[in-house]
């Protein structure tokens, strides 16, 4: 997800899907914890796309 699609969205849709992500994050990092196999580079693309929503929430709160 590109930085120029989320700053498109409204502050609530970035809210909801901050909290979808957050929630597959956590699924993820069970399975990685219980050494179950999973997708690596999703848990990792998940991890950058929540800091780019947070990064575009923080330059609205700023602005």
């Amino acid at each position: 997800m590109k930085a120029k699609d989320l700053r498109q969205k409204s502050v609530q849709e970035l809210k909801e899907l901050l909290a979808k992500l957050r929630e597959e994050l956590r699924v993820l990092n069970t399975l990685y914890i219980n050494k179950r196999p999973f997708n690596y580079g999703r848990r990792r693309q998940i991890k950058r796309d929540i800091a780019r929503i947070l990064t575009v929430l923080r330059e609205r709160n700023e602005a």
